[in-house]
């Protein structure tokens, strides 16, 4: 077979992670410049990037992706296929490597994120439920359920 043009192969994998002791993967997996806690469990097809900074007992499940910027807490849930966002696209379009316009997104700890959930540049307070499919678009100040597009309170929870 002829290849014309051929494509730039890049190689997924594991580089440059500190890992707490404890930490179980399911290949494959996408992991680079990340810190991961103690007994955090990562699931198949999940992508967490440089500078980001996953607690300890969470649980990602498989096809997550975590961009960098984020900082996920102690003893979370983050469902399936949930994606996080860093770049606000603020100049109509996305900001090409532009770090500087990128945003952070702080997650506190025991947050659970339901499957299918957009993430945006965000706190999330500790104790939050985030419903699956759910686009979370500011601060969560007040633990609760939350859900929806955008994500409302639909019950509140203990602090």
């Amino acid at each position: 077979m002829k290849v014309r043009n051929a494509p730039t192969l890049l190689q997924s994998g594991i580089v440059d992670v500190t890992f707490g002791p404890g930490v179980r993967i399911v290949n494959p997996v996408n992991l680079y410049g990340c810190e991961v806690g103690a007994s955090t469990f990562i699931g198949p097809f999940t992508e967490i990037q440089k500078n980001v900074v996953v607690g300890c007992r969470c649980r990602i499940q498989s096809h997550a992706f975590v961009c960098e910027l984020v900082s996920i807490g102690d003893d979370c849930f983050i469902g399936h296929g949930v994606v996080f966002i860093n770049d606000l696209f603020e100049d109509g379009g996305p900001a090409c490597g532009d770090r500087a316009k990128w945003k952070p997104t702080r997650v506190g700890n025991r947050v659970s994120i339901g499957s299918n959930a957009t993430i945006l540049p965000v706190t999330i307070v500790d104790g939050t439920v985030i419903g699956a499919g759910s686009v979370v678009t500011r601060n969560i100040e007040k633990p609760g359920v939350y859900a929806g597009n955008p994500a409302r309170l639909i019950r509140s929870l203990p602090e």
